[in-house]
């Protein structure tokens, strides 16, 4: 009876650990949300924070991630065209393709290629700023660390995926318009009635909105995580960096699943 009660009072003690740090997840996320859209926010040390997080989550990878997108929709795009045509579908690849493309597989590429790059450092950064005893430091002098050292980052990191998914977006159409019409200038009126009949406004602002959560975890989940670790438990920053991206890696599934129910159900 001992055994099971124990088992029990740790199970049970395991689920609110679990669900408190869901709600602090939430808070932040709230927070980052209230202070990215207030004005006094913007002035010159975090907006000098902001350009740094954007040149190094989105401009130092962007000819890496360019080309590996590149390739990768070449490849999504010639299997999806010769399928359609082998089974008589030609004239629905090019919609098939943007879809499965821009719409789905192109986005979460973008997110899981941040977290994993940008993600798991800031959580790094954040976690050892709690070992070290920094935050205190910070709060010492004056500093407000959400606002000046948290707040920006997640704003760098929302701007760099949503540039990074409209330039992975783009060639992916580029190259789509190749692989079907080839270098035919004349077919552009056909291709503009397609990307129409794919891109009304519903779709564009799911996209978008899509995009944008996607953002927002890629950096409060991170920052979050890095903030939950023990003061002076240098040992706890791997653990800590390894929550943080499992949780990140099951919100970005949540979110896609969540748009496709949204899109098609």
């Amino acid at each position: 009876m001992d055994a099971i009660t124990q088992d029990l009072t740790r199970r049970g003690a395991a689920l609110l650990a679990w669900l408190r740090s869901w709600r602090s997840f939430g808070r932040f996320a709230a927070v980052a949300i209230v202070e990215s859209l207030t004005p006094a926010t913007y002035n010159s040390a975090t907006r000098s924070v902001v350009q740094k997080q954007i040149y190094f989550t989105a401009w130092q990878i962007l000819p890496t991630f360019t080309l590996f997108s590149a390739v990768l929709s070449f490849v999504l795009i010639q299997i999806v065209v010769d399928a359609a045509r082998n089974y008589g579908f030609a004239q629905h690849a090019l919609e098939a393709s943007v879809r499965i493309l821009v719409l789905e597989i192109l986005p979460l590429l973008t997110a899981l290629f941040v977290g994993l790059r940008s993600g798991a450092a800031i959580n790094t950064e954040v976690a050892l700023m709690i070992v070290h005893n920094e935050m205190k430091a910070l709060e010492d002098t004056g500093v407000d660390p959400m606002r000046f050292e948290f707040i920006p980052r997640v704003i760098g990191g929302v701007i760099s995926v949503l540039a990074l998914t409209a330039v992975a977006s783009a060639v992916a159409l580029v190259l789509a318009y190749l692989a079907v019409y080839g270098f035919q200038a004349w077919s552009l009126a056909d291709f503009n009635r397609v990307m129409g009949n794919i891109f009304d406004l519903p779709a564009i602002a799911l996209l978008w909105a899509k995009v944008f959560a996607f953002g927002l975890a890629v950096t409060v989940i991170p920052i979050s995580e890095g903030l939950a670790a023990p003061p002076a438990k240098l040992f706890f920053v791997p653990i800590s960096v390894l929550r943080g991206m499992v949780r990140l890696f099951f919100v970005l599934m949540l979110v896609e699943v969540l748009s496709l129910v949204l899109k098609y159900i």
